[in-house]
């Protein structure tokens, strides 16, 4: 059974994913009138339901002498794809890999490494493991920022821009949520691509809504509150994403 989120549950996950080394619990008890043993107890019960998975480091690799990061976008058999996951994982170099719902290039895999050879081996290891590589891109920065919803009333407001991915080419990947009132909501993707809201070059790859992963297809509704990603194969003008936000 799923773990049902009150509004301190929502606060807390809010400002842990905006700055979890810089948020303390009693300035979060102040906001919410609860105490502060009170919001480390709820810390604690969403870690051990598995809701609350871990603090990550935003390190910039970049700015260590030499080294690159890379994504390598890969096939997996679908029986297999978790394993694969898992064991790529243990290759020297990769950082993270990540499940698609999509039945080719439905698992993305991104390493660092301290040059190309390092990067050609990550790649051989991979293929070794049993993945094609599909693509690989140099990722130039990532952004990130906290699910708004669980944010305070005055938060800002959509398109809420949550992942940035600059990839070579100027291609570029952004994930952000669908706002209240937005000129695309309710609308299918096929319907946005033919009243031109969607232009030819940006393509949706995936919609997160509530809690579950859509494979996005011409006939699926796109509605106020989804994650969407979105990828181009030109780099997105801020114009480009009014569709997404309040009118």
């Amino acid at each position: 059974m799923d773990h049902r989120l009150d509004e301190i549950d929502k606060r807390i996950l809010y400002y842990l994913a905006a700055d979890a080394r810089n948020t303390a619990a009693p300035e979060i008890a102040e906001e919410m009138e609860v105490t502060a043993a009170t919001i480390r107890n709820r810390i604690r019960q969403l870690e051990t339901e598995g809701i609350l998975r871990g603090y990550l480091a935003d390190i910039d690799y970049k700015a260590i002498e030499g080294h690159v990061t890379y994504e390598f976008r890969c096939t997996a058999p679908i029986p297999d794809r978790d394993h694969l996951a898992q064991a790529a994982l243990d290759i020297s170099g990769v950082v993270a890999a990540r499940e698609l719902m999509a039945g080719t290039t439905n698992l993305t895999i991104t390493v660092v490494g301290t040059d190309t050879d390092d990067i050609g081996r990550i790649a051989a290891e991979l293929s070794d493991l049993g993945l094609t590589i599909e693509d690989e891109s140099v990722i130039e920065e990532q952004y990130f920022r906290p699910y708004d919803p669980f944010g305070p009333e005055d938060a800002p407001k959509g398109p809420s821009l949550t992942d940035f991915m600059g990839l070579a080419g100027g291609a570029e990947v952004v994930e952000f949520t669908v706002s209240e009132g937005a000129e695309i909501a309710d609308r299918t993707i096929e319907d946005a691509v033919e009243s031109d809201l969607l232009a030819d070059e940006m393509l949706v790859v995936g919609i997160e809504r509530d809690g579950d992963v859509l494979t996005p297809k011409g006939e699926t509704v796109i509605r106020a509150g989804d994650v969407v990603s979105l990828f181009s194969k030109t780099g997105l003008e801020t114009d480009a994403l009014t569709v997404f936000g309040a009118q």
